[in-house]
């Protein structure tokens, strides 16, 4: 456990940071993994209505800094692609 005053301040501050994380990461995840079923299911219209949601999320966790811009970048591509092929 954190003895300084500073490392308990950075201990809340690292817990707050952790849940905000998960919480984008958590969103992202499940997006994805939800346009990647209907694609299986052969609903594409209904995974690119997805789409814009996937998009934002991502940019989102981009802009704060829970996943890298190129990342994003490569995972908004990849989804678009699959949604393409059917």
């Amino acid at each position: 456990m954190p003895i300084t005053k500073s490392a308990k301040k950075a201990l809340r501050q690292n817990l707050k940071r952790r849940v905000k994380n998960l919480f984008y990461k958590k969103k992202i995840k499940s997006l994805i993994k939800e346009a990647k079923r209907l694609v299986s299911q052969k609903k594409t219209e209904e995974a690119k209505k997805l789409l814009p949601q996937i998009y934002k999320a991502l940019d989102k966790a981009s802009k704060v800094g829970v996943i890298k811009s190129r990342t994003a970048a490569r995972k908004k591509s990849r989804i678009t692609k699959l949604m393409g092929k059917n």
